[in-house]
């Protein structure tokens, strides 16, 4: 330990420049996983969108290239070139300063996505190439930069230059072209994934009317374009496409000198929620004060309206959680950049407080008239959630009834669970395996200090198509939630978790991949922080043994299988096993291969898009039969056939 007259003024440390940024990206970007690779291209397309707020843009281009970079190119004023008092060019400026920009109130944006002046500067720190041309008076000026130092002045590209970068500007009368290359010293994953950048532009595309998104991966030659009318309201439906719907899209906007608002929403006949925020075209991943404005409006316009037609009479008493189930909805607010507050630099979460009283009244006006004048469409909204409410209140009941016989309160333990000895939930596990066969191996296998066992007698209620009154009398799922300790529905904690890792272990054949899906269903609609938590893993067993003399080795694929054959195995004399399911292992191999955490394999279950999961656990585990006979009949060929 140091002594503390060792500190003094020469242990104060200054970064320079975007030094602070390499040092701490997390502060900047989120994190150094893909999440924070796509914030990076993010950054620089909003950039391109703001020019769309100011009146100039109207086309924006997106370009994955196979060496791993990436290009954004609009058709906006272009990045000014001239001199800043500074003493150096106002695009080198903007690229090699935090908080450096023109979103700071001085007039040249009114709207924008961006508001601390740091995304184009802390994406350049981060990429091992970064390229800007612009566009402007006639002219093509570029700069280029190696993390976040320029390499040359600011200058006009040639003819030859032009056309080695692959740049058409000849359509164009101004804009940017920015082109960047991910640092491989600072991601942990370098690879952009299309779908993410497709939802990406198809969501910026509904918000703004007018722009029209261009993508292109040159990796596989696949292209998509976006363009939309139909604003948020056509965001919602496209949502609910495959739904069931209740009734039309419900629409209301609001306007001030300082903020704009607008609000969409459609409930449907399925059980999980999708709710957006928006503000400047950019996507609120968190929420914040214009989500919670509009769920205030929501709560108190449908328990006004419940209570104006009761007549007096008894009626249910609604919760937010209520009306949360198969509603659709898209909060997009508008304001000066300049009074902007976010909660970080990623835009995560919107801090506004002026915000939520602007959207709640906005939102409940809006629903008041809604409702008066479409009756019928109220009547099965509120049909939709007092339903919701009568199986919280069941459900309660259903809990109450069992934590009465003692086993919801974690004070008696589910007979099949086999507990680790460890009480602290940081070093404790748990097992989810399939089969008592299975179990019993990983019960007598496992390290007792760390490793719990819960098996499955088999396949578990599906999850999707059932209330939690119906979900809490099922005994297998019931026994997770006991082992699990954190409770359910209402009463949930997560907090008062018991393991800090679950994880899933079933047979490598069709049953164990249900069983699987089963699992994964019940996690993401009804423990949805133990998978965002990264609490939640997938046990990866061996698909094959091969055994040559003495030697044995475990593979877990075929290439790795393959592999062994080829630079393993010596003799011509080996036998192939393989696993169909987990009870054929010994407690031994069980441990050596799929348990013990220096050999084993476990692949860490997470969401990438919320909306995409959604709507896939809608088109397989839901109960309408078209939409997953499609998929599969579109998906058949990717499958393959396991004798």
């Amino acid at each position: 330990m140091s002594n503390n007259s060792d500190y003094g003024a020469d242990s104060i440390q200054v970064l320079e420049g975007l030094e602070p940024v390499r040092k701490r990206p997390g502060m900047y970007i989120g994190s150094t996983d893909s999440r924070g690779l796509h914030e990076c291209l993010r950054e620089i397309i909003d950039n391109s969108v703001d020019e769309s707020f100011a009146g100039t843009a109207t086309e924006i281009w997106v370009e994955v290239h196979q060496d791993g970079s990436a290009t954004v190119r609009d058709n906006g004023r272009g990045i000014p070139v001239d001199t800043h008092k500074s003493g150096v060019s106002a695009l080198e400026l903007t690229m090699t300063k935090l908080h450096a920009g023109g979103k700071f109130g001085g007039g040249a944006y009114k709207v924008s996505g961006g508001l601390h002046g740091v995304g184009a500067s802390v994406v350049n720190a981060l990429s091992s190439y970064f390229r800007v041309v612009v566009k402007r008076g006639g002219k093509i000026w570029y700069q280029e930069y190696k993390r976040g130092v320029p390499l040359n002045k600011v200058g006009e590209a040639t003819e030859k230059q032009i056309k080695e970068w692959g740049i058409d500007l000849e359509f164009i009368n101004s804009g940017t072209i920015t082109t960047f290359t991910p640092d491989k010293e600072i991601f942990k994953e370098l690879e952009f994934d299309k779908n993410k950048i497709k939802n990406l532009l198809r969501d910026r595309a509904y918000l703004i009317a007018g722009l029209s998104f261009n993508f292109e991966d040159k990796r596989d030659g696949d292209k998509s374009s976006y363009y939309f009318e139909g604003g948020i309201k056509s965001l919602v439906a496209h949502s609910n496409r495959g739904k069931k719907v209740l009734h039309d899209v419900i629409y209301t906007s609001k306007n001030d000198s300082n903020i704009s608002c607008e609000v969409s929403l459609q409930y449907s006949d399925s059980y999980s929620e999708n709710v957006k925020g928006f503000v400047n075209g950019i996507y609120t991943t968190d929420g914040g004060t214009h989500v919670t404005g509009f769920r205030t409006a929501l709560t108190r316009s449908i328990t006004d309206y419940v209570k104006k037609q009761s007549n007096g009479k008894d009626e249910i008493i609604l919760t937010g959680d209520d009306l949360k189930e198969g509603l659709t909805a898209v909060i997009y607010v508008k304001m000066p950049s300049e009074n902007l507050q976010f909660e970080s630099q990623t835009k995560a979460k919107l801090n506004n407080p002026e915000v939520q009283g602007f959207v709640a009244t906005a939102a409940k006006e809006g629903l008041d008239t809604y409702f008066e004048e479409h009756p019928h469409d109220a009547k099965r909204i509120i049909e939709k959630v007092t339903l919701a409410a009568k199986a919280r209140l069941a459900a309660r009941a259903a809990k109450d009834a069992v934590l009465r016989k003692g086993a919801l309160d974690g004070a008696s333990l589910p007979g099949k669970l086999a507990d680790c000895q460890s009480k602290d939930p940081e070093v404790s596990e748990l097992y989810i395996v399939e089969g008592d066969s299975a179990g019993g191996s990983a019960k007598q296998g496992r390290d007792r200090r760390h490793q719990a066992i819960l098996p499955l007698g088999g396949k578990i209620l599906n999850t999707e198509r059932a209330h939690l009154d119906r979900i809490v009398k099922f005994d297998e799922i019931k026994d997770l939630i006991v082992a699990l300790g954190a409770g359910i529905g209402e009463s949930l904690n997560y907090d008062k978790v018991r393991y800090k890792r679950v994880i899933i272990m079933t047979d490598a054949d069709v049953d164990g991949a249900h069983i699987k899906t089963l699992l994964l269903t019940f996690f993401f609609r009804h423990m949805s922080e133990i998978i965002s938590r990264g609490y939640l893993y997938i046990a990866q067993p061996p698909l094959y043994k091969i055994t040559s003399g003495k030697n044995v080795y475990y593979a877990y694929e075929d290439n790795e299988k393959d592999k062994i054959l080829r630079e393993e195995i010596k003799s011509a004399k080996f036998s192939i096993s393989r696993y169909k399911g987990l009870g054929e292992m010994d407690p031994q191999q069980l441990w050596e291969t799929t348990m013990d955490p220096k050999a084993r394999t476990l692949k860490q279950v997470t969401v990438d898009s919320a909306e995409a999961a959604s709507n896939m656990f809608e088109i397989l585990m839901g109960e309408d039969v078209p939409p997953r006979k499609k998929f599969i009949q579109t998906h058949a060929k990717m499958a393959t056939l396991d004798i």
